[in-house]
């Protein structure tokens, strides 16, 4: 799609992570290295979605420090207030004032349709009805900003097409009001394996590595990861193209020393371990500069803190002008009244 509208203003793109404390490598790669990079090509706000972390449950004791702790991860790969809206959802209200009104024009069977919601129902003996409206939160969430674009996985295709669905449905009850967002998939990426080479990186699930980790740290998780399962000698020929190690390689090794472990590792003359220890020494020399980076916000949490405030108050800059034409379209302006 292109960057910018008829008018050459940069498109406005919206993107959201929620709360579960420091970033992980899945969340880096998925999710926080593209962010940077878009930061400089569209207008971008980013968003800690605290209000859809509570559908999860867990214990609000720790809310506070999640955000903060995220935060500090936004900060320290390189998102720049300067470039970017960088704020927490629950401080502007507007989101979940919007979500309800999406309510008039969402259909409940497709909520029930949408593939997360069916399975995240399963584990529910009685379902929150948070669980069925997540995805009218999500649809909030972007077009409270009237994003035209998000950067999204594979996963959340089905969420996004339902927004799409919903700009669709209130448009044409209430006058054109929302774009048709459109969805930025960094062909690059794909969906991110955690270290167990088996379910997507999850911080619960414990196959993931923080992106903050001290070097021992990072190593202590990578040599756990799964590798070719066929490969069970040193002296068995492996099998790169299988190997989730080797994938990974590839997000954080130079091509050439990538195809020197390609071609080492058909012909059984690496194995795992100093293949998984590279990868490891890889991954602690990309993520040094954020340790640093997060180092000074630990230490300058009031800088934080001005950073989600200011972040705060544009957005809400721009929610209220939102909010402004949808209550006045959806005849919620009873002031306008002529008695």
């Amino acid at each position: 799609m292109s960057k910018t509208d008829r008018a050459g203003r940069k498109k406005r793109v919206f993107s959201g992570m929620q709360p579960s404390g420091e970033a992980h490598l899945g969340n880096y790669l998925g999710a926080l290295r593209p962010w940077v990079e878009l930061q400089s090509e569209y207008d971008c706000v980013f968003c800690i979605v605290d209000d859809h972390a509570i559908t999860a449950g867990g214990d609000p004791a720790e809310m506070p420090a999640n955000v903060m702790d995220l935060a500090v991860s936004f900060l320290a790969v390189g998102l720049d207030p300067e470039k970017a809206i960088i704020f927490v959802q629950s401080d502007v209200h507007e989101h979940t004032e919007l979500a309800w009104l999406f309510n008039a024009v969402t259909p409940v069977g497709d909520l029930e349709r949408m593939t997360q919601y069916k399975d995240k129902s399963q584990h529910f003996e009685s379902i929150p009805a948070g669980i069925l409206n997540y995805p009218i939160l999500q649809a909030a969430d972007i077009l409270l900003y009237k994003g035209e674009a998000v950067p999204v996985g594979e996963d959340q295709r089905q969420h996004l097409e339902l927004t799409r669905d919903i700009a669709r449905k209130f448009n044409a009850t209430y006058g054109d009001t929302f774009p048709e967002t459109e969805a930025l998939i960094d062909k690059g990426v794909g969906r991110i394996l955690g270290l167990d080479g088996n379910a997507k990186m999850s911080k619960s699930l414990g196959n993931t590595v923080g992106i903050l980790a001290e070097p021992d740290a990072v190593w202590d998780r990578v040599r756990t990861a799964v590798t070719d399962p066929q490969r069970i000698r040193r002296d068995d020929p492996g099998r790169p193209e299988i190997c989730n190690v080797f994938t990974l390689h590839g997000h954080f090794t130079d091509d050439a020393t990538r195809a020197d472990i390609e071609a080492k590792c058909r012909a059984a003359e690496i194995g795992c371990v100093d293949c998984k220890r590279i990868l490891s020494d890889n991954i602690a020399d990309a993520f040094a500069p954020f340790r640093d980076r997060a180092a000074h916000f630990r230490a300058h949490p009031e800088d934080v803190r001005k950073v989600l405030d200011d972040g705060a108050e544009r957005a809400r800059g721009i929610a209220r002008e939102t909010m402004t034409e949808v209550r006045r379209k959806m005849g919620l302006d009873w002031r306008s009244a002529i008695i």
